[in-house]
């Protein structure tokens, strides 16, 4: 990889819907090198998808909670659990974490009645769960842009 791919990389972070006219311009390539490059780039992976950045409340997601979640430290209890997860739309981010605790996930729901809903109905009941704890989001401080390429 080189200066121009992170270039590329970069201009891609900050809008993902650049055409590729714009983005050979910015990278100072013509149009047809430029697509070989991100094309090569999606090949191998560096470049893992495009999304839009939606806005929570838009679509009645408002109210985020980062959870940290114990769970009994067995391989079949820690498997299970990962798998739950993945049926509960809610959970938008889940990391398994070294040391304590060993699961924090970022939720995102409408309310605070909601929130209690799914740590009482979902989170609390799922198999090997040993301790939740909450921390409800005041304020966003910085909102994820991308990495530093």
């Amino acid at each position: 990889m080189d200066a121009i791919d992170r270039e590329i990389l970069r201009e891609l972070q900050a809008d993902g819907r650049l055409s590729n006219q714009e983005l050979a311009q910015r990278v100072g390539l013509t149009p047809s090198p430029c697509m070989r490059r991100v094309r090569q780039l999606e090949q191998d992976g560096v470049i893992q998808g495009y999304r839009a950045v939606i806005a929570p409340e838009a679509v009645g997601r408002g109210f985020e909670v980062l959870v940290s979640v114990e769970v009994r430290r067995d391989r079949a209890a820690v498997e299970a659990f990962e798998a739950a997860l993945q049926d509960i739309p809610d959970v938008i981010e889940a990391y398994r974490l070294f040391g304590s605790p060993g699961c924090l996930l970022r939720i995102a729901v409408e309310d605070l009645r909601a929130y209690e809903r799914l740590w009482i109905e979902k989170l609390t009941a799922l198999s090997g769960v040993t301790e939740v704890n909450s921390q409800i989001i005041m304020k966003r401080i910085k909102e994820p842009t991308g990495l530093p390429v």
